[in-house]
This record gives C-alpha cells, structure tokens and sequence, in this order.
C-alpha cells in the first residue's frame, strides 16, 4: 500500500539512479530521458562536475536562512539579474512561489503609483502558472481551478494572440499585472506570436499595467536563448524561473526591475528555505555550463536538429500533423490521442510526456548527444508507425 496522496498518476515504475540522459530502473532495464523531470534536469543525471560541486558545498554550507548574506547567494543573484536584463531578484523554490512573489510585488507597485485599487491580474487563455491559490487562480484549466473556488479575485483570461482583445482588456486599467508564458508549456508547447509580446509589452505600458513573463519552463536556456523572450527582444518587468536553473535542486527566482522588485521590503515577503547555499550553487554551476562552457550554443544545435527530425516524422507518418517549439522545448502534434503512444515510448524505453490530449511534448537534457537524439527519434518513429 502506498503512503503517498493520490495526487500524481504515477507510472508503475521506480528508478533507482541515473547517467548522463538514461534512467535505471528497478526492472533492471535502461531508458533514454525526454522528459528531464518535467524540464528540470537540465545537465541529465548524475552530472560529475554538478555532483563534486555539490559535494563540496555539502562541506562548506547548506543553509543559514536570509537574514544573513552567503556568497553563492550573492553571486547567482548577480548573473540572473544579468542575464534577464533586469535589476533585483526574489528566490524560491519553485515555479508557483515565484508567481506568487511576482503578483504581490505587482500589486505592491501599483499602491505605491497610488492605485491601490488595481489589483487584478489579466492571463491567458491555455496558461498555467502553478497551483498555490495565486498562481492557480492565474491558471486557465478550469478543471484545476473549480475545486479550490472561491480562488483570488479579480482574474480575467484572453485569448493568446488576439492582440484586439488584449487592447480591449487593458484599457480598463484595472489590472495589476499582465500574465503570461513566451511558450505555453502544458497545454502542448505553444509559442506566443512575436509580434504579440512586442505590442503585449507597449499596451501594458501604455496602460500603466506592468508585464510578468512565466519563463519557468522556457527559461533557463531551454529555448537556445536565456529567456525565450529574448529571441523577441523584449524585456518585461517580472520574469519567473525555476526548473532548469537549479539543474535538479528546487530552486525558484522572481527577477524585477528596480521600481517593482524595491517593494518587496522587510516583512513583505519571505521564505525560510529559499537561496540556500546548496541550491545556489547548483545554480551557479549551472550557468556556468550554460554560458562559459557553450551549453547554449549546444542547445541551439540540438534543437535545430530535433526540428527536423520532427518535421521527417510529420512527413512520413499520416498520425503527426505537425510540429512547434523551440530549441530543447519542442512537441510533436498528433491526430490521435497521445497517452497510448507515451506509453508505448515507455515501453520501448523512451520518456516523453504526452499532454494537451494530441500533444507529445520533449524536454530532453542539455547534455543530449546527437546520437541519443537520433535514437529517440528512432523510437519514436517505430512507434508512430502502428498509429498511421
């Protein structure tokens, strides 16, 4: 009998270590990994520079809470600051604990404009942002939401792309904050239009409503660039991220400009365990891989090659229809039901994730070579064959 909360649909399989981009089993079996842990895994398992890194931190210092300075800390703080083009930064310790600091540090900001009054949040249709009470009041699946009603006040959807609605929306002048995803990750890798964040970033300003970009899982460098925004140019004034940063450690960041990120003073908000010494500097390994090391010119490669792999597939088999994403944030798109087919990838040994009812979606680690790449289009191609 199991002892867990009946949460989690799991799979009725128990890994007992990892290598590189494979996972073992206790079935005594090997499988390529697409999946990351949902894009957390960034550097794959068991990462030998991650893992003396850690180690020797493990020796130095784990945890002493904020209200003392440690150097990891600082340093992680500096670079993600960077590396978003922004000024200040919140840890956490994952994705829904950095919405909630972004909503309340965008309510904070509107106050102190003196409109107190504006306190809602505008989001999107398709998105989802957590399932703490703020950010899943933001969320759109009514399914997650219903249960838990009633839910934070004052939340509107449109329609992602309708730049007519979105205009129609904010010239209310009620809301906070904007919400949104660059990439709408669980509702089946859903890029946002260019021209879309260009005109989302000057109605927001043009209504005095501040811009939240949701990079969680398009952050990090999983797109080929740092923020997937930034293939765009544009810079909101609250980024989200967590999953890849902390390469497999919970690890959450709110990043701000300067006017948003100073209202958050003592007593605003907090949290005891966030920042550690362990979690940031898996962080900060982490970016160094990323940017010193070439990782991100790596997944640029890598998911230019997934693409067309992708699109190969869509051309000899009648059941894909196409093909979207970004770098290592891809999915393929199907005319049937995708569970059956990410259960027989899991059979054949390959980890995917199958979502949005059609939508096979691949998160594979940076680390990827191109033959396992090649080998997990492979699989995917023998399988795709007994759906055509």
């Amino acid at each position: 009998m199991s002892h867990h909360v009946p949460c989690y649909r799991r799979v009725p399989i128990s890994f007992t270590h990892g290598e590189g981009c494979r996972l073992f089993g206790d079935d005594g079996r090997s499988y390529l990994d697409f999946l990351t842990g949902i894009g957390v895994n960034a550097l794959g398992h068991a990462h030998p520079g991650l893992t003396e890194a850690l180690r020797e931190q493990l020796g130095q210092l784990v945890h002493i809470s904020n209200l003392y300075h440690h150097p990891q800390q600082e340093e992680l703080a500096a670079r993600l600051t960077e590396a978003c083009g922004l000024d200040l930064v919140f840890f956490c310790n994952s994705g829904t604990e950095a919405i909630e600091a972004g909503i309340k540090a965008a309510r904070l900001t509107q106050a102190k404009r003196g409109h107190a009054a504006r306190t809602g949040v505008l989001a999107l249709e398709k998105s989802f942002h957590g399932r703490t009470l703020g950010a899943l009041s933001c969320t759109w699946e009514a399914s997650y939401r219903e249960p838990f009603a009633p839910l934070m006040p004052g939340v509107d959807f449109v329609a992602p792309n309708d730049i007519a609605a979105l205009e129609t929306a904010l010239a209310s002048e009620r809301y906070a904050v904007l919400m949104m995803e660059p990439i709408q990750g669980e509702s089946g890798v859903l890029p946002l239009d260019p021209a879309y964040l260009e005109d989302a970033k000057s109605l927001a300003e043009g209504s005095g409503t501040l811009l939240l970009f949701d990079e969680i899982q398009s952050g990090g460098g999983r797109t080929g660039h740092f923020l997937a925004s930034q293939s765009v140019g544009v810079v909101p004034d609250i980024v989200t991220l967590a999953k890849a940063i902390g390469a497999g450690l919970p690890i959450g960041a709110t990043v701000f400009r300067r006017e948003v990120g100073e209202t958050l003073q003592p007593g605003t908000h907090g949290s005891t365990f966030a920042g550690g010494g362990l979690a940031c500097r898996a962080g900060n390994y982490f970016l160094d891989q990323l940017f010193r090391d070439g990782l991100l010119d790596r997944v640029r490669s890598l998911g230019e090659r997934l693409r067309r792999g992708l699109e190969q597939l869509c051309a000899q088999h009648t059941c894909a229809d196409s093909f979207r994403g970004m770098g290592l944030m891809q999915a393929l798109v199907l005319n049937v039901q995708s569970a059956p087919i990410g259960t027989a990838l899991l059979e054949r040994g390959l980890l995917v994730n199958a979502t949005a009812g059609n939508v096979l979606r691949f998160l594979p680690p940076f680390v990827l070579t191109e033959q396992e790449l090649d080998e997990g289009l492979a699989l995917i191609d023998a399988e795709l064959a007994n759906h055509d």
